[in-house]
């Protein structure tokens, strides 16, 4: 094919696989704040859809292909958590970026919870969203999977989505398997919470949340409560360490 068959076919059809620009899509309901994140993302040399309640949003999730997903809470019609859950159901692999007022850590853990890759609390600065959807973005590269990891008695597997100690099945939410396979990727090295914030949720670590702390409890009492090793160990001061004492 021509470069000129091409430069018309991406004319007429913007969003076809022959297009450059990472295609985003924005679910938000109001209005203004709409059109300014499209326009600002725009700027960036990325191609947007905005939708406005989370119906639409479902709707254009069901016939697009996107390479990321901005989207607000509190949605009419179909909130924003039920639509992380569409999306990830839709596309394992498609990063998610909640934006919202909403941000204790009880509403960040339910929206890392449905399936969010990242979480910015309204007002944010467009530097910051930038930069964020540009980390996201060059995270979501397809890889090639990787064997089952194992570490002592655990293992991990990466296709099935579960975890195993002593052969049992330990079933694992999307955030809590993340954190898992992090933590079995570096055994025996202490993890700041900086670390893991960069690695495991892409966010800058924010010392006034305490969402990590929360979900390395989670994983303990899955992984840790019911066998007489523990393997997930407080180094005080410096963070967290997948260990065998």
């Amino acid at each position: 094919m021509t470069d000129a068959a091409r430069r018309a076919i991406a004319h007429l059809y913007p969003y076809s696989p022959m297009s450059t620009k990472p295609h985003l899509l924005v679910v938000e309901d109001e209005i203004k704040v709409a059109a300014a994140l499209k326009k600002g993302l725009e700027t960036q040399a990325y191609a947007v859809d905005v939708a406005n309640d989370g119906r639409e949003g479902k709707r254009l999730l069901g016939v697009n292909r996107y390479d990321l997903v901005i989207l607000d809470v509190n949605l009419p019609f179909v909130s924003g958590l039920e639509l992380a859950e569409y999306a990830r159901s839709k596309n394992d692999r498609l990063p998610i970026l909640m934006l919202t007022a909403l941000d204790t850590t009880t509403d960040k853990v339910q929206g890392f919870d449905a399936g969010a890759d990242d979480y910015l609390a309204k007002p944010f600065a467009f530097a910051e969203l930038f930069a964020r959807v540009k980390a996201l973005l060059r995270r979501a590269v397809p890889a090639e999977p990787d064997p089952v990891l194992a570490f002592a008695d655990l293992e991990l597997d990466r296709l099935g989505k579960v975890a195993r100690r002593q052969g049992l099945t330990i079933e694992l939410t999307a955030r809590e398997f993340a954190l898992l396979e992090y933590f079995m990727r570096n055994a025996g090295r202490v993890l700041s919470r900086a670390d893991i914030a960069e690695q495991v949720w892409d966010i800058g670590f924010d010392t006034g949340t305490n969402v990590i702390d929360v979900y390395v409890n989670y994983l303990r009492n899955k992984i840790d409560k019911p066998f007489a090793t523990k393997l997930i160990h407080t180094a005080v001061g410096m963070g967290y360490v997948l260990k065998e004492k």
